[in-house]
């Protein structure tokens, strides 16, 4: 039986989609079997960070409304024997989802797969609430910004009390990425330090993963960046991630040598009060 992972957040452009396929990927490295889960539907960008936008032929409404078969919808990818790809469509709303249908699919998933890693529209939205519906892990993605931090605050309320885990009496493991993170900016107090965000957002933290132009160039060259730029600072924090998911004890590797420089959260919210 597989485990479901849903990467989300309190808003978008944080890197959630990015960090579904590089985990997804370091996981298959890994020899297990894995599928990630596009549930931004309307919008679907994880094909194109997988490499896969021109072989989708149907899609994951396909599969739940039965007009194709998963065997059909699943892409397969080039690179690695043990990674696939479940698309979002592009052509209909979040309406079309169904609890009901979500049910039926990640079920057959689970049953198919070691990983089934779900790609959550950031927010609230119909599509955020399914894609945590049937999880069983969250790992919540979060920039060093006063923003980000606030809105992923609501989403932790969210996967405390919204999972049928959680309904059935369970515990919803949740875990914390911090991306995009600069200690040359969080020196000069134009961004948050780790302790900054961990004060708000009070979860294990699963990696923290720098700032880098190797991101820009993996989504543009259609590859996750544990595949195409495995050497990278950022490969390898999102390679150890994907081991302390899977239970492994990995150093935290800590950009700027852990110079956290703590205050500017206070600063900011001072401000907004203002």
């Amino acid at each position: 039986m597989g485990k479901v992972i849903v990467v989300t957040s309190g808003k978008g452009g944080v890197g959630k989609t990015t960090s579904t396929a590089a985990l997804g990927a370091a996981l298959a490295r890994g020899g297990q079997k894995v599928v990630v889960v596009d549930f931004d539907v309307g919008l679907r960008n994880l094909d194109l960070v997988m490499g896969a936008e021109r072989r989708v032929v149907f899609d994951l409404i396909n599969v739940m409304q039965g007009t194709a078969k998963l065997s059909q919808a699943l892409v397969h990818d080039k690179r690695l024997d043990t990674l696939y790809l479940l698309p979002a469509s592009q052509v209909r709303g979040k309406d079309a989802l169904t609890e009901e249908g979500v049910a039926t699919v990640i079920s057959e998933l689970r049953d198919q797969f070691d990983w089934v890693v779900c790609d959550s529209p950031a927010g609230i939205e119909r599509g955020a609430m399914l894609a945590m519906r049937f999880a069983d892990e969250a790992v919540i993605v979060v920039n060093p910004e006063i923003s980000s931090v606030r809105d992923s605050s609501r989403i932790l309320g969210l996967v405390d009390s919204r999972p049928l885990k959680v309904e059935a009496g369970g515990r919803l493991e949740k875990h914390l990425l911090i991306t995009r993170f600069d200690p040359a900016r969080v020196a000069c107090r134009e961004m948050l330090s780790i302790d900054d965000v961990r004060e708000v957002l009070p979860i294990p933290l699963l990696g923290i993963i720098p700032e880098s132009e190797e991101v820009l160039r993996a989504s543009n060259l259609g590859a996750p960046i544990t595949v195409c730029g495995r050497e990278s600072d950022v490969s390898r924090a999102y390679f150890d991630a994907a081991r302390r998911i899977s239970g492994d004890r990995v150093e935290m590797v800590v950009p700027g040598k852990n110079k956290n420089h703590k205050g500017l959260l206070t600063k900011l919210l001072g401000r907004r009060a203002a």
